[in-house]
């Protein structure tokens, strides 16, 4: 279930109990008059059932009080309680199978930011991938994988493709735009100051076979990459987040920006090519799948306000 706090008006709070009374997915409704500061207004707090949250939602937007006040949402981990179980059982479809358009809608726009952690966690993932291409390790491959940021706006250019959120897709594809080539650019530096500096050379990066799959570009790298995007949205739109280390580990965007990084110092242009194409594949794949899984979920109840742009967009 998840936690809903509304602020509203006054004069709206009778409105706004009515429509989370009324539906049967709804339960502990507690109301606190006058308690609100900023914005002011009265607080009404509740407990809804994940798959009910939607059409709860849009009910509180189609009284405004997203715009007058505010609403939250907060993942309740643990309930005891028969009214919460009868909440659940009376709310229409499946937890598992709910999408909160508005939880997702917030959760991708924050992920999406171009910003110094994003550029960080992106730079690192990129040197890391390329001491596993000049070391032969597929183990430090994996660990590029798991620590690379780029899912977040690959997932929010989905969103936003199917939601026309377009002020989403420029977001996300900025920070992909922006934070790719510098983190390559950070890891040619890297790549460099280490050739010069006989940290490695051309003989080892060349007879590193066990990660050669990093810029082996091929029809396989197309079905990776569309399954890793089908598995991720389903993670994200499902709240089962514990699904996406296995995204992060199956698909080789950051292994091959590290890669193509390495290929570039040493002059090795075709690799360098073949790793800028896996890196293209992999990219495209996730959000056309991402995009498809989106787009068969089930969208009713929609608040009326997706289309508006993300705050500080």
């Amino acid at each position: 279930m998840l936690h809903l706090r509304a602020i509203c008006p006054a004069e709206r709070t009778d409105e706004v109990l009515a429509a989370l009374t009324q539906h049967p997915g709804v339960t502990h409704v507690v109301v606190l008059r006058g308690a609100a500061v900023e914005p002011a207004g009265d607080v009404v707090e509740a407990d809804v059932a994940r798959e009910a949250t939607d059409t709860v939602v849009a009910s509180l937007c189609a009284l405004d009080v997203d715009r007058d006040g505010g609403v939250t949402l907060e993942q309740i981990d643990t309930a005891l309680s028969d009214a919460a179980d009868r909440a659940e059982e009376k709310a229409p479809g499946e937890a598992a199978d709910a999408v909160v358009w508005e939880e997702l809608l917030a959760r991708t726009g924050e992920e999406s930011r171009l910003n110094a952690t994003f550029l960080s966690f992106l730079a690192i993932a990129c040197l890391l991938a390329a001491v596993g291409v000049v070391t032969n390790s597929p183990i430090t491959i994996v660990g590029a994988m798991v620590v690379g940021p780029e899912f977040g706006p690959l997932a929010a250019i989905a969103v936003g493709l199917v939601l026309r959120r377009w002020d989403l897709v420029r977001r996300a594809a900025t920070a992909l735009a922006v934070g790719f080539p510098v983190a390559m650019a950070i890891t040619a530096v890297a790549a460099f100051a280490g050739s010069f500096t006989d940290l490695f050379d051309r003989g080892m990066v060349l007879a590193a076979h066990e990660v050669d799959f990093v810029f082996q570009v091929g029809p396989f790298s197309l079905i990776v990459a569309l399954l890793a995007g089908a598995a991720g949205m389903l993670s994200m739109t499902s709240a089962k987040s514990a699904a996406l280390v296995g995204v992060f580990i199956s698909v080789t965007t950051v292994p091959a920006a590290g890669f193509a990084a390495v290929a570039a110092v040493l002059a090795e242009w075709d690799i360098c090519l073949q790793s800028v194409a896996q890196l293209a594949v992999n990219l495209v794949g996730i959000v056309a799948a991402a995009a498809l899984v989106l787009a068969l979920r089930n969208r009713r109840g929609q608040p009326r306000d997706l289309g508006r742009p993300l705050a500080n967009g």
